[in-house]
């Protein structure tokens, strides 16, 4: 019996409605939770089988993605797409910028990365077959 399910990343981010229009109406994302209900700080949005939340914590405490620290250490999500090359046309048609196309990587994998409003890089692929 398997008893983890699925992880979910907690991003740090700048602005609550800015993040959550990007998830939503970019990368086709629904909203999971919103709230509290009087002056919402914190989101989970997600799609298929993987949630990200998304907390607006205090002005003065900004984002820091991984790639501010490290060059060698860019992503700050690996979420496995079945068809990356499909998500990617998807992605292309709604506007979406992307901090690398989709590509066959030097780690043997095939994806993508999209930059999130608030820095994260977020890589969209899977190991090469």
């Amino acid at each position: 019996m398997t008893n983890l399910t699925y992880i979910m990343p907690c991003f740090i981010i700048a602005d609550l409605k800015i993040s959550v229009s990007f998830y939503v109406d970019k990368l086709g994302f629904e909203i999971r939770y919103i709230g509290p209900d009087e002056n919402p700080y914190w989101a989970i949005v997600g799609r298929d089988n993987i949630s990200i939340n998304l907390k607006g914590i205090a002005p003065d405490i900004k984002p820091i993605p991984n790639h501010t620290r490290h060059e060698w250490a860019p992503w700050d999500a690996y979420i496995s797409a079945a068809e990356p090359d499909t998500l990617f046309e998807e992605y292309r048609s709604n506007g979406v910028a992307f901090n690398k196309p989709i590509h066959d990587n030097s780690d043997n994998l095939r994806g993508f990365e999209i930059k999130d409003t608030d820095g994260y890089v977020l890589f969209f692929g899977r190991p090469n077959s």
